[in-house]
């Protein structure tokens, strides 16, 4: 079976198209599509007209992929960007009527379930007692299990992109912007990490394109190397990439290793989030995972079959956004 995902993140659209035979899902095809939704929300998060409709086309391409390609859905979401914009409804039924793609948004929770539900698969059970630790452009996804999904799960409004916005207005920023921004993210994640240290997790996994490229500037192996090479983070590099980061210029970051133009400004708040985490949480290294919440959507798709995924788009609400900081801590379904 050859089933295809759409995902709508703060920077970029992408398209996975996977084949599910034997139930682990093998990529055989990827496209993405840089739209930096981020860059075009205002400032209460209303994504401008002009964003909508890049949106509209990318997915009516994704989709025009997935059937080139043969491939059943695609399963289309967004995250946070569109999750918590004033105009998510809108933004929902333009996607519907341009494309005929009925994409939905999910609680930063079961972004953080499918997420463990991915690195478990991945690592597999000699991982023991896992944490897992995923940023975004618009949050954090927290979670901790001993099974196939989390025992519990927790999204908070630490995403780079974000903070990157509301904290660090000069490039490079000052001392005191880096002290708030720190202030900030131990308030937000005292509550969490609390609860992280006390489960005293035998493995702590991280993913997204935020900590791949920080692990690539802390010495880990190129992408190119393939998903199977072993790529870890540890927290005091993490510190020492901070300081590398802090004292230069978004244009210059750019210049290090593993640091995209494209994320070189987010680059810093995402390793101040990470150390800050890994800190709190009595972390001292982390796996870096490949998988993350595309594949777990598959694996919930296959695993749980079809009606999983009804389930979760008819129970988007699409009238009123969530709230950006509340925690709320889910008890996952067996």
């Amino acid at each position: 079976m050859r089933v295809s995902v759409v995902d709508a993140g703060s920077n970029t659209v992408r398209l996975v198209i996977a084949d599910v035979e034997g139930g682990v899902p093998l990529p055989v095809h990827t496209v993405k599509w840089k739209l930096r939704l981020c860059e075009h929300a205002g400032t209460d998060g209303t994504i401008a007209d002009e964003a909508v409709d890049q949106l509209v086309k990318a997915v009516a391409a994704a989709g025009a992929t997935a059937r080139r390609w043969r491939a059943a859905g695609p399963l289309a979401f967004a995250t946070t960007v569109v999750r918590n914009a004033p105009n998510r409804a809108d933004v929902l039924r333009r996607v519907a009527s341009g494309t005929g793609i009925r994409m939905c948004t999910m609680p930063g929770e079961t972004e953080a379930e499918l997420t463990f539900l991915a690195a478990r698969r991945w690592l597999g059970w000699k991982a023991g007692p896992l944490a897992l630790l995923d940023i975004g452009g618009g949050s954090l996804e927290v979670a901790f299990g001993r099974g196939r999904l989390p025992d519990f799960a927790a999204s908070l409004p630490l995403g780079a992109s974000r903070l990157t916005r509301e904290h660090l207005v000069q490039d490079p920023p000052g001392p005191g912007e880096l002290k708030e921004l720190r202030r900030r993210i131990r308030h937000e994640l005292r509550d969490v990490a609390s609860r992280i240290r006390w489960e005293r997790p035998r493995t702590a996994a991280v993913t997204s394109r935020t900590f791949q490229q920080l692990a690539r500037l802390c010495g880990a192996a190129p992408g190119r190397y393939g998903p199977f090479v072993e790529r870890e983070l540890a927290c005091r590099d993490l510190r020492e990439a901070v300081h590398a980061l802090a004292s230069l210029p978004a244009a210059e970051r750019a210049q290090l290793p593993g640091i995209s133009a494209p994320r070189a400004a987010q680059s810093l708040a995402g390793a101040v989030v990470g150390h800050t985490a890994l800190k709190l949480m009595g972390l001292p290294r982390a796996v870096v995972c490949p998988w993350a919440i595309r594949e777990g959507v598959l694996l919930r798709y296959v695993e749980d079959g079809a009606d999983w995924w009804t389930d979760i788009t008819d129970t988007t609400d699409t009238t009123t956004p969530p709230p950006t900081t509340t925690l709320r801590i889910a008890t996952p379904s067996a």
